[in-house]
């Protein structure tokens, strides 16, 4: 089995995105729910994930209100693949008209 974790930064304010709640589906199941910490992190959002396709869901919006900020994207959706048994981590950079992600270690 895989594990999987998370870590939103905000690039605008320099600093850990806190309190910002996340989705992990699979499929249209909703698997499991969280939201990152004071450092923007999610340590262990799935202890165990079997091969498939999932798809992480960042409330952005919420995370815009109570920091006082406008995003334009008011959710990001990162869909991506387990194949193998190792721990993954996919980090989100966000700020008000960009976002970006990649497969961290």
């Amino acid at each position: 089995m895989s594990s999987l974790s998370t870590h939103v930064l905000d690039t605008a304010l320099g600093r850990p995105a806190a309190r910002v709640p996340v989705r992990l589906y699979d499929g249209d199941v909703i698997r499991a729910t969280g939201a990152t910490d004071d450092d923007g992190r999610i340590a262990e959002l799935a202890p165990e994930l079997a091969a498939g396709t999932y798809r992480l869901w960042f409330d952005v919006a919420t995370y815009a209100k109570e920091t006082g900020q406008d995003f334009f994207f008011p959710e990001v959706s990162v869909t991506f693949t387990v194949a193998g048994e190792r721990h993954y981590h996919v980090p989100l950079l966000l700020s008000p008209f960009a976002f970006s992600t990649y497969r961290g270690s």
